[in-house]
């Protein structure tokens, strides 16, 4: 048994008030004790609004994104000892691999999302420029910043982990610091995971707080800029709303509340068909998991009037095969409700239910490892609503645990009906193979939920279920589910962010959102922008290309690559009523010229063509107008490396094509993927040997064991091995998914770290010299240095094997090199 601690500004401390006991959900054993006394909750406020703000909403969106990855596999390492934990609040394996890796799931998915579609600053630039002038010196666009407050989120007991996690993905990656109030029953697994998040050191001091136990009276000090997030029941969530501090003080509130969800079984979803038996499971699923303590479990089952003795069949007899139990029985399928308290507020909510409606199934299953009278297990219950638009209490009453409730309708517009009875649902399902049905269904019935999950043969593989929210789609509902939305991708973020319209010049919005506003000041240099590497760019350097006159040749050519024989570019006769006067130039081939116009033809620090957008045609090109191209760099993104990727960013250039006349007649946006700058030496000879003079025999290392004369023969040892003909089998055969994590390090800039061994060597041998003395060994790392430049100039598809990363091609081998010589150069200091 332990006493959880407490995590306020910044440290850690146990409660000094009123004890309160949490029990195991399985056999009743007490778990731990919480106590919130004697937290000062103005003072913790206050710190996450200035300690945790300033800290957080100062890095930008990219590395707050990297920090969610980070945190997560850290998590992910410690997973064992979470689930053991989770088994005690009566979750079974499946049910806690959802709460606990769905939860660590939703900050790879933000930590992805950031690092694709966000940029590298700390504010976030929304939506297009307007343009509010005559001549455009006066602009204008709107920015999102972090809001200057704490957020306060209080979650649920069916999802100790998860619900932690997915409230914290949005708000930490949005910059705002919050305090985490987990539901008391099962908050020792919450505490758990966020003791190990506090432990890792990866997230900024104040950026999160812990409150296990009573919130007393926190929520009476939230102020402007604080924001709540309330997942729970509607009747306390309400009460928290229309709190003064809350409704006085423009909080932000967002509430996840009750919720009847519904499943639909489609009219031709007969027995026999594929829908009717992924129903069946679907239901079953959504009655047993997590024991039915789920906001978007299935709490009403509509099936067509004709088809509910084969469905509550069906079912029974589906859910007298769940197992139900200790969650550690290999074989147990259902675990329990999360204590006692639960289960008499589930039992109470059932006898509601028996006033109106028939209980045609209640679950008579023998136990695994466990009693009904020292747990918290009830069996499922099904009921039968025989007149579902006259009696109510169907459409009324929440059981949260394992009830549902099975009812009749006729048509699809009874279905849609029914299912909006529930006066607003976080989702519903439709199960059906009737394209027709399903889509007059939907549309119906969308206006009171918060996600429509559809399903038939056709999806099912890879579907995820109607009970599982996804990071990139919306979680929220309206009406009885609280109105809220969260998630949503990074929609999930605009709650925590302040919008600000922005105006000035070009230049001043240049300035303020660090992207290039057209009509800006551009810089020109000799220096083509093409020849710089990603760090060196600087948003408004640009290039002006020589003319270039559009003959009637282009365009006859271009039809006949392209296959784009559009009467404008190829039939004079066909343009009486057009917009043109003759032939006119492709559109992409407009694109196509200003490319070989602005293009660097040598080799540079430009890798690709990343992308094109919002390309536009203002003005046609005809035979005998010269066209010129002004690129100029317009943003920056950050780019994390994956796989065999060398390390780079995207850069957005802005295509404006002009002809002779000075009028535009294309704009567009290029996206070019730019590597970085390494931190590693390239292989030229000149800078190697003008390094190596700088070696001498008295020369001392910064770290490792070898001379000056050893560290050159070794380098001169491996790079002759690099292009020689080692055998694989004189050395140790590496594992095929190790050998792919090793080649792919080599291509990130983590560099080779001090005290690695040389596999040519056994543990302790030092290698023997070869050459009479350090001058000879420089002068033959140069000449070896010089074939193996010359051995894959003339052989680029070699490949050789390396001791310690199998295989290697040409880049790999030339990546791999530049690390080493790198390595060895700085244990000399040169």
């Amino acid at each position: 048994m332990m006493k959880l601690k407490n995590y306020i500004y910044g440290q850690w401390s146990e409660g000094s008030g009123e004890e309160i006991p949490l029990y195991n959900a399985v056999n009743g054993e007490l778990v731990a004790i919480s106590d919130t006394g004697g937290i000062d909750y103005q003072q913790a406020l206050d710190y996450g609004r200035t300690v945790g703000y300033k800290n957080l909403s100062s890095m930008t969106f990219y590395d707050r994104g990297e920090m969610l990855k980070k945190v997560a596999l850290y998590l992910l390492e410690r997973k064992k000892k979470y689930y053991e934990l989770s088994y005690k609040t009566g979750a079974t394996h499946a049910d806690s691999w959802v709460d606990i890796e769905g939860g660590f799931g939703t900050f790879f998915t933000y930590s992805g999302l950031a690092k694709r579609m966000l940029p590298n600053t700390p504010f976030w630039l929304d939506g297009d420029t307007q343009k509010i002038s005559a001549n455009g010196t006066f602009i204008g666009t709107h920015i999102l910043t972090p809001s200057e407050g704490v957020s306060v989120q209080i979650n649920a007991y069916n999802f100790p982990v998860w619900g932690m996690m997915e409230k914290l993905s949005t708000s930490l990656l949005a910059g705002v610091p919050s305090i985490v109030k987990p539901a008391t029953p099962g908050s020792y697994l919450t505490n758990a995971v966020f003791t190990d998040m506090i432990e890792s050191r990866i997230l900024p001091e104040g950026a999160i707080q812990l409150v296990c136990g009573e919130p007393g009276n926190m929520l009476d000090y939230v102020q402007d800029g604080d924001s709540v997030l309330f997942t729970g029941s509607a009747r306390t969530g309400k009460k928290l709303k229309s709190l003064p501090s809350v409704s006085t003080n423009a909080v932000r509130f967002n509430m996840e509340a009750d919720s009847l969800n519904c499943s639909i079984l489609g009219l031709d979803a007969k027995p026999g068909t594929p829908e009717f038996d992924l129903f069946i499971k679907e239901v079953r699923n959504e009655i047993t998991t997590k024991a039915g303590q789920k906001c978007t479990a299935i709490r009403r089952i509509m099936v067509p009037e004709n088809l509910v003795d084969e469905v509550q069949n069906a079912l029974g007899k589906a859910l007298d095969q769940t197992k139900i139990g200790n969650p550690l029985n290999r074989e147990t399928r259902m675990g329990s409700l999360v204590g006692k308290q639960q289960y008499e507020e589930v039992l109470k909510n059932v006898n509601l239910l028996k006033a109106e409606t028939e209980l045609i199934y209640d679950g008579q299953h023998e136990l695994l490892d466990a009693s009904y009278e020292s747990g918290s297990f009830m069996s499922p219950k099904i009921f039968y609503n025989d007149k579902p638009f006259e009696k109510n209490i169907s459409h009324d009453v929440e059981a949260f645990g394992p009830v549902s409730t099975l009812m009749p309708y006729r048509d699809a517009e009874e279905a849609a009906a029914l299912a909006k009875r529930g006066k607003g649902s976080l989702v519903g399902s439709i199960v059906s193979n009737d394209e027709k049905f399903v889509a007059e269904t939907s549309w119906k019935m969308a206006s009171q939920h918060g996600r429509i999950f559809v399903l038939n043969r056709d999806s099912a593989k890879e579907s995820t279920g109607h009970g599982s929210p996804l990071p990139t789609l919306m979680h929220g509902g309206p009406g009885r589910a609280g109105g809220g939305e969260e998630m949503g991708g990074l929609n999930g973020l605009h709650f925590f962010l302040q919008k600000t319209a922005v105006q000035g010049s070009p230049d001043m919005l240049s300035a303020i959102t660090k992207v290039y506003q057209q009509g800006a000041t551009q810089n020109f240099s000799d220096r083509h922008p093409f020849r710089k590497f990603f760090e060196e760019v600087e948003i408004g350097d640009s290039l002006e290309t020589a003319g270039r006159t559009v003959t009637e040749a282009d365009i006859v050519n271009f039809s006949n690559v392209s296959w784009d024989h559009f009467y404008a570019h190829t039939d004079s006769t066909s343009l009486n009523g057009t917009i043109f006067d003759k032939t006119v130039a492709h559109g992409y081939f407009i694109l196509s010229a200003a490319a070989g116009l602005f293009v660097s033809g040598k080799k540079g620090p430009v890798i690709a063509n990343y992308g094109l957008e919002n390309a536009s045609f203002f003005k046609p090109v005809y035979a005998g107008d010269t066209i010129t191209v002004y690129l100029t760099a317009k943003e920056k993104i950050n780019k994390g490396v994956k796989g065999r990727n060398i390390p780079s960013g995207v850069v957005k250039w802005l295509v404006e094509v002009v002809n002779q006349r000075d009028e535009i007649v294309c704009v567009a946006t290029i996206l070019t993927l730019v590597a970085k700058q390494s931190p590693f030496l390239e292989l030229n000879a000149k800078e190697i040997q003008k390094r190596l003079n700088g070696l001498a025999d008295c020369t001392e290392r910064k770290f490792g064991e070898m001379t000056p004369q050893m560290m050159v023969e070794h380098l001169e040892e491996v790079m002759r091995n690099g292009f020689s003909k080692l055998d694989p089998s004189d050395f140790p055969e590496i594992p095929a998914e190790k050998m792919e994590l090793l080649q792919d390090w080599i291509y990130t800039d983590q560099k080779i770290r001090p005290g690695a061994k040389y596999p040519m060597l056994a543990e302790g041998e030092m290698p023997t010299l070869r050459f009479k003395n350090l001058a000879q060994a420089k002068e033959n790392l140069m000449q070896t240095l010089k074939e193996y430049l010359i051995y894959y100039r003339e052989n680029p598809d070699a490949e050789h094997f390396h001791p310690r990363f199998g295989t290697l091609n040409k880049e790999m081998m030339e990546l791999f090199h530049r690390k080493h010589f790198t390595h060895h150069f700085e244990q000399f200091g040169l």
